[in-house]
């Protein structure tokens, strides 16, 4: 089995976990780390036992490197991905892909053109309770559906934004908790059920200071099928939750709890409906509710694991860079809503 050596950029609180689950993989090896800090990518590489790199250029140009992580700020992304892409090298970047559709589509019209795999960080759709929760929808166990919303009522302490001089400003975080912690629930309810057509929201700035961004948001939903739903989403709502996800439909209701089906019941019961209930307890992938730094690297892991075998087998990966693209558009459509007070329709 051929090795996939992987190169870092960034060394940030995140890139922790990729190089954790990078040696979690077989047949994955992280081969070199790159950040603008020369101090903390030499201190990062002795951590991981892997070479440090003084410019993009050198690590991009390292022997036999085959992907990066990018885990820099997500406004800074398209900065770091097209040189990688351009240079050959497959890419799992980080969500979001970046904070603007222009940047996003720069970024997958690379990975087109180089012939290189383009793979998103959503770990979410991972966990065995969200597939088992698509499946159900495919096969229209839940009749036509009502309601489908996502609640990521998280929370932040002012410290949390003052310690990255990044975090809560417009230009490197792109937006507030919709942006940086809400996207993946954001993601997973539109993976779920699909895009919505229609979208009027609100957003505000409630508890947290010296941030150009929301702390708070709530989004009503108009899906296509007529279905309606909400998106509620806050770093100011302590102790922190987890994220829920509730469908509905004329012939069965299902609540997800990160990783967790916490309810699930049907008009038409079967068999294994007890036992899909009972794998509750085996939740891996763990919240950062109230810690960013409480999930586990099970969902990297996973995600790691599946382009290394893209890689090797010359398929796609099961979130491609295409995939990612729809949670962007539907929060920039709710901050546009929140800008102009009139809902937004999505294409």
């Amino acid at each position: 089995m051929k090795t996939i050596r992987f190169g870092l950029i960034g060394t940030g609180m995140i890139a922790e976990f990729h190089a954790k689950a990078i040696a979690a993989v077989e047949g994955a090896e992280l081969a070199g780390v790159f950040s603008r800090s020369p101090e903390k990518t030499a201190a990062f590489a002795q951590r991981h036992g892997t070479t440090a790199y003084d410019s993009l250029e050198a690590l991009l140009a390292a022997p036999g490197l085959d992907a990066v992580c990018v885990t820099t700020p997500s406004g800074s992304h398209a900065e770091v991905a097209l040189p990688a892409l351009n240079a050959g090298k497959h890419v799992f970047c980080e969500k979001p892909l970046d904070v603007t559709l222009e940047k996003v589509d720069a970024i997958i019209g690379a990975a087109r053109r180089n012939g290189s795999l383009l793979a998103a960080v959503f770990q979410m759709r991972f966990g065995t309770a969200a597939i088992r929760l698509k499946n159900a929808i495919e096969e229209g166990r839940f009749g036509r559906l009502t309601l489908a919303s996502a609640y990521i009522k998280w929370y932040r302490s002012q410290e949390y934004y003052d310690q990255g001089a990044w975090r809560g400003t417009k230009e490197l975080d792109g937006g507030g908790v919709l942006f940086n912690q809400g996207i993946h629930g954001v993601d997973l309810l539109q993976w779920l059920v699909g895009m919505p057509a229609e979208v009027q929201a609100r957003v505000a700035t409630l508890a947290h200071e010296r941030i150009e961004v929301e702390d708070t948001a709530a989004a009503l939903l108009r899906y296509p099928c007529g279905a309606l739903g909400v998106i509620e989403a806050s770093t100011a709502a302590w102790p922190g939750f987890s994220t829920r996800i509730e469908i509905t439909g004329e012939s069965g209701s299902a609540v997800l709890e990160n990783d967790r089906l916490v309810f699930w019941k049907f008009a038409e019961e079967r068999e294994e409906d007890a036992a899909i209930l009972a794998e509750a307890s085996a939740a891996k992938l763990g919240s950062g509710a109230s810690d960013p730094k409480a999930i586990s690297i099970e969902g990297h892991r996973q995600q790691i694991e599946d382009l290394a075998g893209a890689i090797r087998e010359g398929r796609p990966p099961v979130i491609r860079g295409e995939d990612a693209r729809n949670a962007v558009a539907l929060i920039l459509a709710i901050y546009e809503s929140a800008r102009t007070g009139a809902a937004v329709a999505l294409d």
